[in-house]
């Protein structure tokens, strides 16, 4: 059983959604970008998705956006995004997923890319403009590899399509709950459980995690009642933007953060 597989069986087995948790790679520095996610890791993460810095974010809010011209601004290349991923696996073995967008997959060689990913210790790929009609040789390079697939539905996708998501995704289906852009929301969109169910129709038993927007530990227990992960990012790269000018507060103040999320997710 791979990582990403196990995460969600020990979650089942404790009666609890997996915690997965973005933060930008390279945000605000390498260094300290490693001191983030060890204290993630810490402290009740269960799969890291690890966003690929990218100059045109355009699925992702202010927050997302300026995370990543922070880690742009300070020198993360794919080379240094990779070093980031085989320094986390000197000291963790939690699933680690890259939240990617395709030039960044196809500028460096669909199959370079994910055979480095993979030899790196990454599990899992979510290229987030890249329909599964057209992902055929990134699926045929991640089945080659062993390289889990993660695919995104909407709340606009039609049933239709979702047999065709479901069969392209390998490692677990991601429904982002809202429209537009990334960012911390008051409160949960409206209709998820719904969503989830016409999801998990077509997916079996593949996981189906929930996110954008979630920002409380309410949000997460409410998410985790019926999901089978609960995704944070915005809220926890808050974290980040709040604590640039005092960089050693920033590992600390995901740690607690975390710790409290990690708390919504028990059922």
């Amino acid at each position: 059983m791979d990582r990403i597989a196990q995460a969600f069986a020990r979650a089942r087995s404790e009666n609890r959604a997996c915690f997965v948790a973005y933060l930008c790679a390279g945000d605000p520095d390498l260094e300290t970008s490693l001191a983030a996610c060890r204290a993630l890791l810490a402290n009740g993460v269960d799969v890291l998705e690890l966003g690929v810095p990218f100059s045109d974010p355009l699925a992702d809010g202010p927050t997302n956006q300026l995370a990543a011209q922070r880690a742009l601004e300070s020198g993360m290349t794919a080379a240094r995004v990779f070093e980031l991923v085989r320094r986390i696996r000197e000291f963790s073995q939690v699933p680690v997923v890259f939240y990617t967008y395709y030039n960044l997959v196809f500028a460096n060689g669909v199959d370079a890319y994910v055979r480095t990913a993979r030899a790196a210790g990454v599990d899992g790929l979510l290229t987030l403009d890249l329909p599964p009609e057209e992902a055929g040789e990134v699926l045929t390079s991640c089945r080659k590899h062993d390289l889990k697939t993660v695919f995104i539905v909407a709340p606009t996708t039609p049933d239709a399509r979702l047999p065709r998501i479901a069969a392209a995704a390998t490692g677990f289906i991601y429904y982002v709950s809202r429209e537009g852009v990334t960012g911390v929301r008051d409160q949960v969109a409206a209709n998820v459980p719904e969503a989830v169910a016409r999801i998990r129709a077509a997916a079996g038993s593949l996981p189906v995690v929930v996110g954008f927007g979630v920002s409380t530990r309410a949000h997460v227990a409410e998410i985790a009642a019926y999901a089978d992960g609960v995704v944070i990012g915005s809220a926890l790269v808050n974290c980040i933007r709040d604590n640039l000018a005092q960089r050693e507060r920033i590992a600390p103040a995901l740690a607690a953060r975390a710790a409290d999320f990690a708390l919504g997710v028990r059922r």
